[in-house]
């Protein structure tokens, strides 16, 4: 019997502090939100108060696409996938001839060539 009651107080208190992480997060967006009028934040809050299951479940399905836009923006993580733009070569063998010709000239060295040739046959170790 006393293992079932810690079994039941286990998963109700999960469900508590998840349900309390829903709704900070539901209070953060709802700030960091820039498009929302001032009035508007309040009237959320106000619901949120008064009907807190019922207003963040109501705000995670209408507004969710928005908070997680907001969240990958202030984690940076919107800027950093438009600043990363692989060169992707048409033909490896062009790249394996300007790395030859950069060997010939003395710019780069047989090791760097070996490289500059691996990773343009798409091999990722060297001696592959």
């Amino acid at each position: 019997m006393v293992i079932w009651d810690l079994l039941w107080f286990s998963l109700w208190s999960f469900f508590f502090v998840a349900y309390l992480c829903v709704l900070i997060y539901v209070v953060i967006d709802i700030f960091r939100d820039h498009d929302l009028s001032g009035g508007l934040k309040a009237v959320w809050i106000v619901f949120l108060v008064f009907v807190p299951f019922v207003t963040s479940l109501v705000y995670v399905i209408a507004r969710g696409k928005g908070m997680a836009e907001r969240s990958a923006v202030r984690s940076g993580v919107v800027a950093e996938q438009d600043s990363y733009h692989p060169r992707a070569s048409a033909n490896p063998t062009d790249d394996i001839a300007q790395a030859a010709a950069l060997l010939a000239a003395g710019t780069i060295t047989q090791g760097e060539f070996d490289a500059l040739k691996s990773k343009a046959l798409g091999n990722q170790y060297f001696g592959a």
